[in-house]
């Protein structure tokens, strides 16, 4: 297989079970058009590599801080690394004997990436299960994304596709559709100042995409929900998204409960917490709220697909 440039992988996760129908490996992409204020994997935004610090797992030694030739680590930042500084040389990395600092984001090839995920194909054809591609957004590297999925599906893996739905209709029209089995779409904002606000950028395309890609193949897709407190959960975010789809004639779609743990992460990478002070943001969703939620969308005739409720 020809190696060719490549995109920056943060894991690949096998034995997933919440990530599409039976077991999967999971392939988490890093860089993202958006920049959602509540994102779950804040360390997939940026599309260039980074460092993190677990503050938890450091054992003191001052390995890092000998290391270092820019000055950019010490005991007396509150966040340990000088961000500003820091030229993500990563030879402190390799010298943390404890792996409180790591690299976020290793370069693969599709060839990498194939061999790394080769070992649990019999997971896969026993459990009906496969590859998901996820992120960050892995649209963001179509022509990488095309070549990874020819490959996968030569062998005859199922594939699906965890998106944002940010892309070029065409190339993705052209270069990805053939090869996915299948897509969840993310639907996060209706309003298209209020998408702006938290997520950085316009829904137009986004919306414009979904309606494209489902008139195509309404049996592939699967619209997903995220429900952030007082964000994306309000009655009027989901009475507008449940009314986009009803105009669609969609049936049934994912509410994606709200984890409060990604915080941690954003300490992790030097990132702020962009909604402090929303005690809401730190609790998950009830049972009410989700109840709640699913007669919004009920109302409209659509169901909710009962392993993501």
């Amino acid at each position: 297989m020809e190696r060719i440039k490549s995109p920056l992988i943060l894991d690949i996760k096998g034995n997933s079970l919440d990530d599409g129908p039976g077991i999967r490996s999971v392939i988490f992409f890093k860089g993202c058009p958006l920049s959602c204020v509540w994102c779950h994997n804040p360390e997939s935004q940026k599309i260039t590599a980074e460092v993190s610090f677990d503050k938890k797992s450091c054992v003191d030694c001052g390995a890092c801080i000998d290391v270092c030739s820019e000055n950019a680590l010490s005991k007396s930042l509150p966040e340990y690394v000088d961000r500003k500084r820091c030229t993500r040389c990563f030879k402190c990395v390799d010298v943390c004997p404890s792996t409180a600092l790591e690299r976020v984001g290793r370069e693969m090839t599709v060839e990498d990436i194939v061999n790394a995920v080769e070992k649990d194909k019999p997971f896969y054809e026993t459990s009906g299960g496969g590859i998901t591609l996820s992120g960050g957004e892995p649209t963001v590297f179509t022509a990488f994304l095309a070549r990874l999925l020819e490959q996968l599906k030569k062998s005859g893996t199922h594939t699906l596709l965890e998106t944002c739905g940010h892309f070029n209709i065409e190339s993705f029209k052209s270069d990805l559709l053939p090869y996915l089995d299948m897509i969840y779409f993310d639907l996060k904002i209706m309003d298209t100042a209020d998408h702006v606000k938290y997520c950085g950028i316009s829904n137009r395309t986004i919306l414009e995409n979904f309606k494209t890609i489902y008139t195509l193949c309404p049996d592939r897709m699967l619209p997903r929900v995220p429900l952030i407190p007082d964000i994306t959960d309000t009655v009027s975010n989901l009475k507008a998204i449940a009314s986009y789809l009803a105009a669609l004639d969609v049936k049934k779609i994912s509410l994606l409960s709200y984890n409060p743990l990604w915080p941690e992460k954003c300490e992790k990478i030097g990132v702020t917490n962009l909604l402090p002070g929303n005690e809401k943001s730190l609790t998950w969703t009830s049972g009410e709220k989700m109840a709640k939620c699913r007669e919004i969308f009920a109302s409209e005739g659509i169901l909710i697909n009962g392993k993501h409720a």
